[in-house]
């Protein structure tokens, strides 16, 4: 599933394609993807001058002159494709510009999601209204993770994985900034020392900003809007190394959390 630098990588090579430009057609391709399209979608849009980009969590935005924000999901395996030679089965919106450009949404699998809300009820959206602060903003702290995770006996990758405390997070980089911070994913989060949370945030910020410079990371489908696939994945220091030499020298190991693989080293995190 694309993760939040995934996203942040879309939003950013959408943005010189449509900040300032007049949408001359918006169409819906299927009435639904995860859930229902907003059958107003393409009469809101379809004039509209989009103003700004951005991204909340693992949600792309796109706001309009007309006070509107479409909110686009990418699910597993959903990219914006720009310019197009042609259009497939598998591209599900379509979005056209006064300047002469094309832009497909392209999700075979079916998982994402596409909602258009009044930019001003943003916080009010209700995927949003629960979620903690974003990692890479200021009000993701130390002091943050401490209050979060004060008493809290559950294991610190599942709970840096909860949306409500820190927005956007994946599987991925949580398992890449637990080994950069030296901390067991299993560690009760209570139990971290709030000098490590400090190194733990920094981690956070240091993985995130790195995947983000390269481009994401390419697992299964994901590409860039250019259709470059990012290359963070060749970075990992310890995601899908099983068995492999970790930065300090120790081997990486597996373990399933909560359905989940979760990549380490005991020799260095502790």
């Amino acid at each position: 599933m694309p993760e939040l630098p995934e996203v942040e990588t879309t939003v950013r090579g959408l943005a010189p394609v449509l900040v300032g430009e007049r949408l001359t057609l918006v169409e819906p391709r299927r009435a639904d993807l995860r859930r229902p399209i907003p059958v107003d979608l393409r009469q809101r849009m379809t004039g509209a001058t989009v103003t700004t980009l951005g991204r909340r969590a693992k949600y792309g935005l796109i706001d309009t002159d007309r006070g509107d924000t479409l909110i686009f999901h990418l699910g597993m395996s959903g990219r914006w494709r720009v310019d197009p030679e042609t259009i497939g089965t598998h591209d599900h919106l379509l979005i056209e510009t006064a300047g002469g450009r094309r832009l497909a949404l392209n999700d075979p699998r079916r998982f994402g999601s596409l909602d258009l809300v009044e930019t001003a009820a943003l916080a009010d959206y209700p995927p949003f209204v629960a979620l903690g602060p974003e990692p890479l903003g200021p009000d993701f702290s130390a002091a943050h993770l401490a209050a979060a995770f004060a008493g809290r006996i559950a294991a610190v990758k599942l709970l840096l994985l909860d949306q409500r405390i820190v927005a956007g997070l994946g599987n991925i980089y949580v398992c890449e900034a637990l080994n950069m911070a030296r901390i067991a994913p299993t560690k009760p989060a209570g139990k971290v020392s709030r000098p490590k949370l400090a190194t733990l945030v920094a981690a956070v910020r240091e993985v995130l900003l790195a995947a983000i410079e390269a481009g994401g990371s390419t697992l299964r489908d994901f590409a860039r809007p250019d259709g470059e696939l990012g290359y963070f994945s060749k970075q990992f220091r310890v995601y899908g190394r099983e068995g492999e030499a970790c930065p300090c020298g120790g081997t990486v190991h597996r373990r399933v959390d909560g359905g989940r693989s979760t990549f380490y080293c005991p020799t260095c995190q502790r």
